[in-house]
């Protein structure tokens, strides 16, 4: 299970999305407040941080990616339905990309002024989805050479 190369493809990419979901984002600045963009939503970057704006939606996808992620290195006895959750999962880290997007553009319209820096963690999805491709092209490879040796027999 854990000796095939997807199957540390898609633990890599569950750990970098549990990371993803405690690391900020982005920092949006406004004059001399600070706010810091995470999985959770906007907050305040003060000795007590507040949630000025949250984004449980974000959260959620990522915990999701992170599950699908998890559950698909258990099915490799399954590999057809490996490949359809890793599209799955593909399609859902560009979702994630396109509601942080959203969120970006909501908060630049409801704040005034605001600098946006975008931090590490929101790389990590970028690399989940080169990591999610060659666990897809690996699961292939695998499936292709039991449908081979099946025809041996």
């Amino acid at each position: 299970m854990i000796q095939r190369i997807q199957s540390v493809y898609l633990l890599i990419i569950a750990i970098l999305m549990v990371i993803t979901l405690f690391m900020p984002l982005a920092v949006l600045q406004q004059g001399d407040a600070l706010f810091r963009l995470d999985a959770t939503g906007l907050s305040t970057m003060t000795d007590e941080p507040e949630l000025i704006y949250p984004a449980w939606g974000l959260f959620a996808l990522t915990a999701i990616i992170a599950l699908i992620a998890a559950a698909t290195i258990f099915l490799y006895k399954r590999r057809i339905l490996q490949i359809r959750l890793c599209i799955f999962n593909g399609l859902l880290l560009l979702g994630f990309y396109g509601f942080f997007a959203y969120l970006v553009y909501t908060l630049k319209g409801d704040i005034a002024g605001v600098d946006i820096s975008v931090r590490l963690a929101l790389g990590f999805p970028l690399i989940n989805l080169i990591l999610d491709y060659l666990a897809i092209r690996n699961i292939g490879a695998d499936e292709a050479l039991v449908r081979s040796l099946d025809r041996l027999r």
